[in-house]
């Protein structure tokens, strides 16, 4: 997963200077990274669906393909569009999304009683690569140019990844390893979750993916670009996105431990109201010192949240549906992370600054917030659809 999701992390690194070649406005700057993230999630789907059948390393090694030409396509670019379509089909659809979702889903069916860590341990890798690979596509982009910096990436993902997807050829068990943890209110997967049909339930947790990515896409996508324009360099920025999935690494593994007390959804909403107390601190605080400490912040209270998705799913949902509905769920969460990213460069384009963009980030915080809440609701006891109610 630290290798799959370099792509996701070297689009805002380079975002200046891409923009600087190619002569666009910031949206249009940011239109690769929004590719990406679409065909990211698209790809989800099928990834886990492949999954579901076959395991996951046939996804890993079509996964190295696509990450390792798309990269090389990608760095031969031409044009803004060429650049964002290799980001789509090939780093996106192709690439990136083979280490996600199907990973997430897999772990999650080979632990029971740790399940929360575990997944997270698992999540935790996208954030190690935001973390080592931010710093070091800077030095690169710096000394080689972004051109040769994507060329290298390329090689280095073909050499590493079908190594490590043979290293997975072994199934996930049919059934649990261990019986479930013994924990009052634990959900049990069900036809009907949170008293929804599938359909209903897997649409709430589709819309509250999209919700929180948006703000979340916000800092991670936009912090390079934020600093440089604040006159503290993009060498700054870099670091703070270090920092801020650094941290998130910690996060998500502080998460998957809550989670494993006291549910994925209690899980998600903690973190939702924490990442939205974040958002709100970037508004009066603009200065280098502040920016470090409230990117670290961001980072340890939005880790949490993306990972709960696959344990609310593996919760309340059938678990033969897993990597499939998981990797639906990714995809919206990373639709979220797509449409974040362009629509906070919209809005810096329309008002010249980011503190509008600050403020739809948290506006959108809060519908993933009131969703979470109203599935908490049901959960202990709202109205269930189609149950008869009390003369």
């Amino acid at each position: 997963m630290t290798i799959g999701s370099a792509a996701m992390y070297v689009i805002p690194v380079v975002l200046p200077a891409v923009q600087a070649q190619f002569g666009v406005a910031r949206a249009d700057a940011s239109m690769p990274y929004t590719a990406m993230m679409v065909g990211f999630g698209l790809g989800g789907i099928w990834m886990g669906r492949l999954a579901d059948r076959h395991g996951v390393m046939r996804p890993l090694l079509v996964g190295a393909a696509g990450l390792a030409s798309g990269f090389v396509a990608a760095g031969s670019a031409g044009s803004i569009e060429a650049f964002s379509l290799w980001h789509g089909v090939l780093l996106g659809f192709f690439g990136a999304s083979a280490s996600f979702a199907p990973l997430l889903a897999d772990t999650s069916m080979w632990f029971v009683r740790r399940r929360g860590i575990a997944v997270a341990v698992c999540a935790s890798g996208n954030y190690v690569a935001g973390t080592i690979w931010p710093p070091i596509v800077q030095h690169f982009v710096e000394t080689q140019g972004w051109r040769a910096t994507y060329l290298g990436m390329g090689a280095f993902c073909a050499i590493t990844l079908p190594l490590l997807a043979l290293a997975l050829r072994q199934r996930a068990p049919a059934t649990p390893l261990a019986p479930p943890l013994s924990r009052p209110g634990l959900p049990t997967p069900s036809q009907r979750p949170f008293g929804l049909s599938l359909n209903q339930a897997q649409v709430l947790l589709c819309i509250a993916g999209t919700a929180c990515c948006v703000a979340m896409a916000m800092p991670q996508v936009h912090i390079v670009a934020y600093c440089s324009d604040l006159g503290f360099g993009p060498a700054r920025g870099a670091e703070m996105l270090s920092l801020m999935l650094g941290l998130g690494i910690v996060s998500r593994l502080v998460s998957g431990a809550i989670c494993d007390r006291i549910g994925g959804l209690r899980t998600l909403l903690l973190g939702s109201f924490l990442q939205g107390l974040a958002l709100l601190l970037f508004l009066p605080f603009d200065g280098l010192a502040s920016l470090y400490v409230i990117s670290g912040l961001f980072g340890l209270f939005q880790g949490g949240i993306v990972p709960s998705y696959a344990i609310i799913v593996r919760e309340h949902f059938p678990p033969a549906e897993a990597a499939a509905r998981v990797g639906t769920v990714m995809m919206f969460t990373l639709f979220g992370m797509a449409l974040g990213g362009w629509m906070s460069g919209k809005v810096f384009d329309l008002t010249g600054s980011y503190h509008a963009a600050f403020v739809n980030g948290i506006a959108w915080n809060l519908l993933n917030l009131s969703i979470a809440g109203f599935l908490l609701w049901r959960t202990l006891g709202g109205p269930r659809i189609g149950t008869p109610r009390a003369a």
